[in-house]
């Protein structure tokens, strides 16, 4: 039978590829970790820039944007992700004073000597809507944005990208990615969020866990999600896609997919995706151990490091910059046991597992 929507696919990708064309010479495939402290007895900032150096991180990412953290940074080679946190978010939105603050405070004062390349204007701001204060949150999300971006242009700053990290919760449906969207009750601030992005050339960044989705399938008593489909296994488990055709060999490139045909269906074909969380348990739930959170981070590294960049069936050959979680085990962190136990180190530094995050031994 015809598809029809093979003519579509085509012509998204080859916008997609003059979008790589453009801004290929800023987009960079190292991988990042990010660095909670949400714990008791984690080594000390200055210790953890030392363990990020000696693990060859080239990009960190932080939950705020801590002075100390910062100073310390400055002089290395580590890109760095810096956090507004939610509570910051109302206020820089309707008042430009405090967004030039926060601009001044956190990232002039520290930029160039520091490599600040991102600014993430909150965390999750959509996975929670329960209250008019969240709700009045995730209506300012997008002023707040532009405002921060518009003192960081105004002071000549042209290397660092604005966005916001987003939860897969914000999907309504998933599978098959074709017929992915997002919730209808986030679309009115979707819609803008987009619109911006890509009207900036930023990225639509995701915290993206393929753990979580394999382990809700077992808990249901399901078998669709195999655990290599989840582990990033290079076996004959595939899935095809039964709209484009497009075969899927693992859960995270269906994941992401599903991220790109939801933006399609807003009129946005062409935003640049970036994970800025995942990784993989290893301890406190069924399939959370050492040898598999070592599997799925190492080939996590092989897949968004190759060269030439894999990307993912409907955005073949794109650079997608990726950040793992996490660098420690933090025993404050509420919810599920596996929660404490994503880091590739314990609250102590030792590491739980090997990880070759350059893939260069």
């Amino acid at each position: 039978m015809e598809n029809k929507n093979f003519p579509k696919m085509a012509l998204v990708f080859l916008s997609f590829l003059s979008l790589i064309a453009f801004s290929g010479a800023t987009v960079s495939n190292m991988i990042g970790v990010n660095y909670g402290r949400l714990g008791n007895n984690l080594p000390s900032p200055a210790r953890s820039i030392e363990i990020l150096q000696d693990m060859n991180v080239s990009r960190v990412k932080l939950y705020d944007a801590d002075h100390e953290i910062l100073n310390l940074l400055s002089g290395k080679n580590i890109e760095v992700a810096i956090t507004v946190t939610n509570d910051e978010i109302s206020g820089i939105a309707a008042n430009q004073r405090l967004a030039d603050q926060w601009v001044y405070e956190h990232i002039i004062a520290h930029h160039p000597n520091t490599k600040i390349r991102f600014v993430l204007v909150g965390d999750e701001v959509f996975s929670s809507l329960s209250t008019d204060q969240d709700i009045q949150i995730a209506r300012d999300l997008v002023p707040a944005i532009r405002r921060i971006k518009n003192t960081i242009k105004a002071r000549g700053i042209r290397n660092i990208k604005v966005g916001t990290p987003l939860a897969m919760d914000m999907m309504e449906m998933t599978f098959p990615p074709s017929n992915a969207s997002f919730k209808p009750e986030l679309r009115e601030f979707m819609t803008p969020l987009l619109k911006y992005i890509n009207g900036t050339k930023s990225f639509f960044f995701l915290d993206v866990y393929p753990y979580l989705a394999w382990f809700e399938n077992q808990t249901a008593n399901q078998t669709n999600i195999s655990l290599d489909f989840a582990l990033l296994r290079s076996v004959n488990v595939t899935y095809t896609d039964p709209q484009t055709g497009l075969v899927y060999t693992n859960l995270l490139d269906q994941m992401l997919d599903s991220v790109v045909y939801a933006m399609s269906k807003l009129g946005y074909d062409n935003v640049m995706l970036a994970i800025s969380e995942t990784g993989w348990p290893h301890e406190g739930g069924s399939g959370a151990n050492p040898n598999n959170a070592a599997e799925y981070n190492n080939n996590l590294v092989r897949k968004m490091t190759a060269v030439p960049s894999i990307g993912t069936p409907a955005r073949p050959g794109q650079v997608i910059p990726t950040f793992i979680f996490s660098l420690y085990d933090e025993d404050q962190k509420y919810g599920p046991a596996t929660e404490r136990h994503w880091g590739m180190l314990t609250h102590d530094g030792s590491p739980v597992y090997a990880v070759n995050i350059t893939r260069m031994g």
